[in-house]
């Protein structure tokens, strides 16, 4: 057995160690015995005999004196300038201290970074009174496939789809009930986005639903044609701000549920039948499923309820 000067041991094989070299055997083989040295083992045997069990539990190994760290004092001072949004390298400048030494306690209080002296936008929560003021549209790219993938096979044995392309799987959900319309398209391109909206907006119409607005992010596809399609229907379009995706955040959540409940819930043979298996699911989700912000009922009670 190869032995270890500084092996990893845990206090119970410590003290297993000790008891045998005390019980009568010798270093060198209760050493070999758990894979350390001779003389790990001596340091051990001494520790215990000074401090009893306390001596082999495990130490920190920092230092117990940094004779340079930085002063209590000066750290404070460059936390209070820091507070101010200074630069390190203008705070090293005012205080005299080499722009490292600064960056280096800036690290240290987590003051790295400007952006975490922001203050914490409040949480985004809202919910629209009744079904159909709000509908939620986003689309999710997906990559297809001739077999099982990656994901579900060993390393090494996964099949590569090269050149198999990808299914857009649009998505729109209404604010107040959940209620949620998918279709996967070839695209995602205005024309798409604007047909898409057209049939889901005459799906809620036979759930009684009547559609008032809905909310999509900056995307090319919801520009022009998007527009004029929610002109002709009567809805109003609103946009997301600028890189501000929790603003469309229900729909943010239900792709989220959508890829982990059905586009990657299986192994799948190919991706006709990851396809097949979107309605069921969505019939499911829908009706079936309890959601957590609707006190674990389902959508479609919503719906029912608002008449």
């Amino acid at each position: 057995m190869k032995l270890h000067a500084n092996a990893k041991t845990t206090p119970k094989t410590r003290l297993l160690l000790v008891q045998r070299i005390e019980a009568g055997w010798d270093a060198a083989s209760a050493a070999e015995a758990v894979g350390v040295s001779r003389r790990c083992a001596l340091k051990w045997l001494a520790r215990y005999r000074e401090e009893g069990l306390e001596g082999l539990q495990d130490r920190s190994s920092a230092p117990h004196r940094i004779p340079h760290r930085t002063p209590a004092s000066k750290v404070r001072r460059i936390k209070k300038l820091r507070l101010q949004r200074l630069a390190a390298y203008q705070i090293a400048r005012l205080l005299g201290m080499a722009r490292s030494t600064v960056s280096a306690v800036l690290l240290r209080l987590g003051l790295n970074r400007l952006k975490v002296l922001e203050p914490k936008e409040p949480a985004n929560s809202y919910e629209r009174a009744r079904p159909g003021e709000l509908l939620h549209l986003d689309v999710k790219k997906l990559g297809r496939f001739k077999g099982i993938g990656k994901r579900f096979l060993p390393e090494g044995r996964a099949r590569r789809s090269v050149g198999a392309g990808w299914d857009f799987i649009h998505v729109c959900v209404d604010d107040h009930s959940r209620m949620a319309y998918v279709e996967i398209l070839e695209d995602e391109t205005g024309p798409s986005a604007a047909d898409f909206l057209q049939r889901a907006v005459r799906w809620f119409a036979d759930l009684g639903v009547r559609v008032e607005r809905v909310l999509t992010d900056n995307g090319s596809c919801y520009k022009k044609v998007f527009d004029a399609a929610c002109e002709q229907i009567g809805i109003r379009h609103l946009r997301t701000r600028p890189y501000r995706p929790r603003t469309n955040g229900k729909a943010e959540r239900f792709i989220q549920t959508l890829l982990r409940e059905w586009a990657y819930a299986k192994p799948y043979r190919s991706t006709g039948w990851r396809a097949r298996a979107l309605a069921p699911w969505l019939r499911h989700y829908n009706r079936v499923r309890p959601h957590g912000s609707l006190d674990g009922n389902a959508p479609i009670t919503r719906i029912r309820g608002s008449g």
